[in-house]
């Protein structure tokens, strides 16, 4: 099956939102300083994901162990595009390189990026992909310092919905709504082989 691959996400005029899942010390750490803090781990690489429902079947609703926590960050777009501008997919991709060329840029980048099937409520898989893009070194570093507008707890709710989902209850019009983000730039859809 051939899906989908553009970016559908939560945003408004001055941010994009995405989702990330943490064991509790990190998160509340995360919540109280609107960055992360010490227990966070800079030198690893960080995932950011636009799409809620890929993170719920990736954590399976908060339930599995070190990813309890739901953190909704909202990052200046500015700042998005500017992560987008570096990233590289993970596996090459004979429109935009050579495998010599992906190599190199592959080797060179801080941001990385990958497509995975999206998920309806259930975690079955539905015709579009959802955008997962890791971030390490200066990226990361500047990420935190300057791209996070605002981090919030949303691991009451997401235990709340996951009991309704369980339960048949759960009506969809209740979650995250997320629409087209529109990425214009020819480069960054060649490279991020957005058709």
């Amino acid at each position: 099956m051939e899906y989908i691959k553009e970016i559908f996400a939560q945003y408004d005029r001055q941010c994009i939102r995405v989702y990330q899942a943490h064991r509790t010390i990190i998160a509340k750490e995360a919540i109280a300083l609107q960055t992360f803090g010490k227990n966070f781990n800079i030198n690893r690489m960080t995932w950011i994901k636009p799409s809620f429902l890929w993170l719920m079947y990736r954590s399976n609703w908060g339930t599995k162990k070190n990813q309890e926590c739901i953190l909704a960050i909202d990052i200046y777009q500015s700042k998005f595009n500017e992560i987008l501008q570096k990233a590289v997919l993970t596996s090459p991709d004979s429109i935009s390189y050579t495998g010599t060329q992906w190599e190199k840029a592959f080797d060179e980048t801080t941001v990385y990026c990958q497509w995975d099937p999206d998920r309806n409520i259930n975690g079955n898989a539905i015709n579009r992909a959802a955008i997962q893009i890791g971030l390490k070194g200066n990226t990361l570093r500047d990420f935190l310092d300057v791209g996070i507008r605002r981090i919030e707890d949303l691991t009451p709710f997401v235990r709340k919905w996951n009991e309704q989902r369980k339960n048949g209850k759960l009506d969809s019009k209740n979650l995250p709504v997320e629409k087209l983000y529109p990425i214009k730039d020819k480069e960054i859809r060649n490279r991020l082989n957005m058709k």
